[in-house]
């Protein structure tokens, strides 16, 4: 009888407990949201993608035309040039996210190497029948210094930009005309503004992804080309617009969750 005793109090004494053990447990929720991506750091990053650059030239015909046969009136001839091609690059910049609220606000300087390259043919219409000046336009490089404004939703970033920006290109104007073959080339750098826009994603505590369009506005420029075969030269004008798409990664330096 004794230990039927012991044990209904033993039992009893574990009933009451149990409870007040658990009650005295912290409570841990079964799931806790990642804390939002903290964008207030400076970055370093690489980018690679793709672009086309459009070229208005004007008077390659009259370039020909004119260094050979002397002063001309015929009027002007445009030709147009769409090249295209990779761009590789790295940019660098620092951002700044205003206290509690989403808003981002950045600076930016980026170099995109690139390799477009486009050609046409343009008719020499005082040369022998099919004389034809063949205009290559290349761009080589694009760099821009730039401000973005971007909206923070988590780990995620919707952005525009806009600023300043350079193009490195070449141009060639060759062909045979009378006979004659002629070689111009020129080598122009020039200056022009920038806008885009595009979305980056936090996908580790110091590393991001974006995907990011540029429009590159570098204006009308006249560019000198010399004919080194019979030592000649000549202007022509071009307008100029570059587009690409990139794909970078950056490695924030103080930033995470």
């Amino acid at each position: 009888m004794r230990k039927l005793l012991l044990a209904g109090a033993a039992v009893s004494l574990l009933s009451i407990a149990g409870p007040a053990a658990a009650a005295d447990l912290p409570l841990v929720p079964a799931w806790a949201p990642a804390p939002a991506f903290n964008w207030t750091s400076c970055f370093l990053g690489a980018h690679i993608g793709g672009g086309w650059a459009h070229q208005d030239i004007n008077d390659p015909v009259a370039l020909v035309q004119n260094t050979f046969l002397g002063p001309l009136t015929t009027g002007v001839t445009a030709v147009q040039v769409s090249a295209t091609g990779l761009v590789i690059g790295g940019q660098m910049g620092c951002d700044y996210q205003f206290g509690y609220t989403n808003w981002v606000l950045g600076a930016e300087g980026a170099v995109s190497g690139a390799n477009f390259r486009g050609n046409t043919n343009a008719a020499l219409p005082l040369g022998d029948p099919g004389d034809i000046a063949t205009v290559t336009a290349k761009t080589d490089f694009i760099p821009s210094a730039t401000l973005r404004l971007g909206y923070a939703v988590n780990n995620w970033l919707f952005y525009v930009r806009g600023g300043a920006a350079w193009g490195g290109d070449k141009y060639s104007v060759t062909g045979t005309f009378l006979g004659t073959a002629f070689g111009f080339e020129g080598v122009d750098n020039r200056f022009g503004w920038t806008g885009g826009g595009g979305v980056e994603w936090a996908f580790a505590e110091y590393w991001s992804a974006r995907l990011q369009y540029d429009y590159y506005q570098l204006g009308q420029r006249a560019v000198l080309v010399t004919d080194s075969i019979n030592t000649l030269s000549g202007v022509v004008n071009v307008n100029q617009n570059v587009q690409t798409i990139k794909l970078g990664v950056n490695f924030h330096m103080w930033a995470g969750q």
